[in-house]
């Protein structure tokens, strides 16, 4: 499998016509179940019970940490993320504040003993928090959890390269953090004035530099195709600039236009959206240029460097698909902090409540901030798998399928085989008794090869069509 997919993995096939047809929407399986199927019969209690069975189960499973941090200074049209918009400091104090209460809570439910070999911080705006709030809250994780000191930890972070004072980002390398994301979207100032988020290349350099400079092991960096005013000649000066400036990783987005999701994407003139055929030449400009680079396409819209653990995690095998994205250590235990945080603890997902005065009022109460969430039933267990694996390395061996959870594939999966028929017509899946692999054409749309195994998609889709972005 790893030999195969290790051949295939940085030649995805272009087929533009497929691309029109397949084009609908669809979950992007940051897990399995969707978020969509949580529901508000788990509570705290059911939160506490599943990290009581874990420690039991796996005494000394690793843990990875998800800190939301909410705030951002200016609204980004495009975003889609749970986030306030403010310039009040004295609010991140606040919340940092209740992130320490929550994680007194959350904290002892673990085993000390298990190790965080993955702490991530995201929003929002992460670099929203002073050096000294950061400092604070990188303190009390310390005390609370036990976090790893080994070289190939995965200390990271979100950032916005247009409010970072100096000396900010070797104060992060102090603290611990070795990874970096910084949103950039596009450097075209016409789309930059349409998402009304002003960024320069300088800025961006500086912050690039100052990560490498503080001794950053990898850089991210994230792109958007598919926003108002894009064309594939601006769209190819941004791909230039940020090649330049080598970052070990990079996400190329589409646009998602949802805006009775997001009001602030109201705000955006729908006849400036590019149309599906600008889209479908925005998004092959990426691959062949970033191919050309030398990167390699892991997967959706991610691309890494060769040498980078990205890269090499996929090649042995050992990559993963989280809310983080693609991961290198997804076989951990994840805990969420933070408002709207997701939690996968064993078999269980958990959420905090979205709204940021829920999620205090509860800390308030010396209570777990727990929404909703799930346990997963053995057909839930089986598809997350078969789900991870497509996603992840492109192929399922389906008597090791068997084996390992007593049934008969054809026979347990009669209605996704049939689903799967005309994408193997199609040749974007190969399927013998033995294996079923995604082929170069379909590598591009692996989520529509997942959705084939998604057994809640279609009573999800019927009641809110609206949920979900275009796979392109």
């Amino acid at each position: 499998m790893v030999q195969w997919f290790t051949q295939m993995r940085d030649v995805p096939s272009f087929d533009a016509d497929l691309l029109r047809r397949y084009d609908r929407a669809g979950p992007r399986y940051t897990s399995y179940p969707t978020a969509p199927q949580f529901h508000g019969d788990f509570d705290a209690a059911s939160y506490r019970e599943q990290a009581r069975r874990s420690n039991a189960h796996s005494p000394a499973r690793a843990l990875s940490l998800y800190v939301h941090i909410p705030f951002c200074r200016s609204p980004c049209l495009y975003c889609g993320c749970n986030r306030i918009i403010t310039r009040d400091q004295g609010r991140a104090e606040r919340y940092v504040a209740g992130l320490e209460r929550e994680i007194g809570l959350v904290a002892p439910l673990f085993a000390r003993a298990r190790t965080v070999v993955q702490l991530h911080l995201g929003g929002g705006t992460p670099n929203f928090l002073s050096s000294a709030s950061l400092g604070a809250l990188l303190a009390c994780l310390a005390h609370h959890f036990r976090l790893s000191e080994a070289p190939d930890r995965d200390f990271s972070i979100e950032l916005d390269p247009r409010f970072i004072e100096a000396g900010y980002v070797a104060q992060l390398a102090r603290l611990g953090f070795n990874r970096a994301s910084l949103g950039v979207q596009d450097f075209d100032p016409a789309v930059q004035r349409a998402v009304n988020r002003a960024q320069s290349i300088a800025q961006t350099r500086t912050v690039i530099e100052d990560c490498r400079a503080a001794g950053f092991r990898s850089i991210n960096i994230d792109l958007i195709y598919g926003l108002p005013r894009q064309t594939p000649a601006g769209f190819a000066s941004t791909l230039s600039e940020v090649i330049a400036a080598r970052p070990e990783r990079l996400a190329i987005y589409a646009y998602a236009h949802m805006p009775r999701l997001f009001k602030a994407q109201r705000r955006i003139d729908p006849a400036e959206l590019p149309d599906r055929e600008g889209r479908i030449a925005l998004l092959r400009l990426a691959i062949e240029t970033l191919r050309a680079a030398g990167y390699r396409y892991i997967g959706m819209d991610h691309f890494a460097l060769p040498e980078d653990d990205l890269a090499r995690s996929q090649a042995d095998g050992g990559l993963q698909r989280n809310f983080m994205g693609y991961t290198t250590h997804g076989n951990c235990d994840l805990i969420g902090l933070g408002m709207s945080a997701i939690s996968h603890i064993g078999d269980s997902f958990g959420q905090n409540f979205r709204e940021l005065r829920s999620w205090e009022a509860a800390l308030e109460r010396d209570e777990l901030p727990v929404w909703r969430g799930r346990v997963l039933d053995l057909d839930d267990v089986l598809r997350a798998d078969i789900i991870q694996r497509l996603m992840c390395q492109g192929e399922i061996d389906l008597r090791a399928v068997e084996r390992r959870y007593g049934i008969q594939f054809a026979s347990y999966f009669r209605s996704a085989l049939q689903q799967l028929a005309p994408l193997a017509a199609d040749a974007l899946v190969e399927l013998d008794r033995e294996r079923l692999r995604v082929t170069a054409r379909g590598r591009l749309l692996l989520r529509i090869v997942a959705m084939c195994f998604d057994r809640y998609l279609p009573q999800t889709a019927a009641v809110t069509p609206e949920l979900y972005s275009k796979v392109v």
